[in-house]
């Protein structure tokens, strides 16, 4: 099995918001071949990182995951937070920053 997960850091005002986009996302990566589960896990003390953890059955998998259009999908929203943001010459409202693991124990 092989795990991806992405630390994503937001602004204390678009916490709330990116809360919400995984309240309702759109599901994109749940139809990707290989896909097993995410979890979505909130820093304790409300400060830190966001932990997005996917499980695949493959890197590969992940890596097609990644590069698909299920991908821009479901990305799509919080990619046009980022976007306006810029546009409007402030700061990005998140950063992100991926790592990948192959479990070798369970």
């Amino acid at each position: 099995m092989f795990v991806a997960i992405n630390y994503i850091t937001c602004t204390e005002q678009y916490r709330e918001r990116f809360e919400t986009l995984f309240g309702t996302r759109a599901k994109a990566i749940d139809r990707m071949p290989g896909f097993r589960q995410m979890e979505v896990l909130r820093p304790s003390d409300n400060k830190g990182e966001y932990l997005i953890i996917s499980h695949w059955d493959t890197e590969e998998g992940f890596q097609k995951w990644t590069n698909s259009v299920e991908f821009l999908e479901g990305h799509r929203r919080g990619f046009e937070d980022i976007k306006k943001a810029r546009a409007e010459g402030k700061e990005s409202p998140m950063h992100s920053t991926f790592k990948t693991y192959q479990v070798i124990a369970r």
